[in-house]
C-alpha cells in the first residue's frame, strides 16, 4: 500500500511537471502575427517591419514579414497564406488603397485582427485624412496632409513673397493615397501664407533616389528658372539634390516624409534645406500594439480606429532630434 502511495505520487508530481513544460512552451511560442509591406527595397518599409518586428517579439510573440513587391496580387496570396497559418493578426501596407478593400473584408469576415500601417484603405479622393475604413481594426499612419502642411508652412518661410514662384514636384508612386494628402497640406500651407505660385512640373515616381534625380533633371531643363522643388519623400529628394547640382541651379529643395539616416546627411551638407520628421519605426510599433491589443478579445475588439504621432520640420539645428532610420 504504501509503495502504491508513492508510485501515485510520483506520477502526480510528473503529471503536474510535464503540464508545467508544456504550459511554458505553449506562453514561449506566443501568438503569431503577420506584416505585409509594400516593398522592402524600400528603407522606410524596411523600418516599418523592423518597428513591428520588435514590438511583437518584445511581447513573446513571433512576426511574420512579407514582401508583397508593390503587386496587388501578391498581396492577395500574402493574405490568404496568413489566414490559411490561422495568425493571431494582420498588419499590411495597401499596395492600392481602392483594391484593397475587398482583402480587408476577407479578413474581417475571417474574424482576425487586421491593421494599415502607413497607407489608408479607402478612396483617398473621398475620405478625410483621418479616415479608418470600418472593417479595420486601426489606421496607424503618418496624418500625411500634416506632413506636406509642415513642409509647406516652411516653405513659405523662405520663398519670395513679391512675386510668383515657380515650383516642381516629384509626387510619390501612382495609386497611393500620400501623394494627394501630402500637396493638398503643402498648398494649403502656401496659400494660407498668401505665397503666390504657380506648379510648373508635377511627375510621379517610384519612390526611389534614380527616379526623383530623373524626375529633377527634366524639370529643371524645362524650366531652369525653378524657385523650388518638393519632394514627397526623402528618397527622391536625394536623387534630386544631384540633379540640382548637376544644373547649377539655385532651386531650394524641400521635403517631406524624412527622418533617414542619408535624408539627415543631406540636410547638414545643405542638399536638402528641410524636410518633416517621420517615424516608421513608431508606426510598426504602435501597428503591433494595436493588433496585439485587439487579438485579446477580437470579437469586441474596436474598430475603426485612426492612430498618429505628433511631426515638426527637420532643418540643420534640429535634424539630429528624429530617430533616424
Amino acid at each position: 500500500m504504501k509503495f502504491a502511495k508513492n508510485v501515485a505520487a510520483k506520477l502526480a508530481a510528473g503529471a503536474l511537471v510535464s503540464t508545467a513544460i508544456f504550459a511554458g512552451q505553449a506562453m514561449a511560442e506566443g501568438k503569431t502575427y503577420g506584416m505585409i509591406v509594400n516593398n522592402m527595397a524600400f528603407p522606410y518599409d524596411v523600418v516599418i517591419a523592423d518597428g513591428f518586428k520588435a514590438a511583437v517579439e518584445a511581447a513573446g510573440d513571433k512576426a511574420v514579414i512579407l514582401d508583397s513587391k508593390m503587386g496587388m496580387d501578391t498581396e492577395a496570396n500574402q493574405i490568404d497564406d496568413l489566414l490559411s497559418q490561422k495568425v493571431a493578426g494582420i498588419a499590411f501596407m495597401a499596395n492600392d488603397s481602392v483594391a484593397v478593400m475587398a482583402l480587408v473584408d476577407k479578413v474581417a469576415e475571417a474574424g482576425v485582427p487586421i491593421v494599415a500601417s502607413a497607407v489608408p484603405v479607402g478612396d483617398p479622393n473621398v475620405n478625410a485624412v483621418d479616415y479608418a475604413y470600418p472593417k479595420l481594426n486601426a489606421l496607424v499612419s503618418t496624418q500625411d496632409v500634416m506632413a506636406g502642411h509642415v513642409a509647406g508652412v516652411y516653405a513659405a518661410g523662405v520663398l519670395p513673397k513679391d512675386r510668383e514662384v515657380k515650383i516642381a514636384v516629384v509626387e510619390g508612386a501612382p495609386g497611393f493615397a500620400v501623394v494627394k494628402q501630402r500637396e493638398d497640406g503643402f498648398e494649403a500651407a502656401l496659400k494660407e501664407a498668401g505665397i503666390k505660385y504657380k506648379i510648373v512640373s508635377s511627375q510621379p515616381s517610384d519612390w526611389t533616389p534614380d527616379s526623383g534625380e530623373t524626375i529633377c533633371a527634366n524639370a529643371l531643363t524645362a524650366n531652369p528658372d525653378l524657385d523650388m522643388i518638393f519632394s514627397h519623400a526623402d528618397d527622391m529628394a536625394l536623387g534630386c539634390a544631384k540633379a540640382i547640382s548637376a544644373a547649377g541651379s539655385k532651386a531650394m529643395l524641400i521635403a517631406t516624409g524624412g527622418g533617414s539616416k542619408l535624408g539627415a546627411e543631406a540636410i547638414k551638407a545643405g542638399e536638402i534645406v528641410a524636410s518633416v520628421c517621420t517615424q516608421p519605426g513608431l508606426i510598426g510599433k504602435l501597428s503591433a500594439e494595436t493588433l496585439a491589443e485587439a487579438a485579446k478579445d477580437p470579437k469586441a475588439a474596436k474598430k475603426g480606429q485612426y492612430v498618429t504621432y505628433d511631426m515638426v520640420a527637420l532643418t540643420k539645428d534640429n535634424v539630429d532630434s528624429c530617430p533616424q532610420w
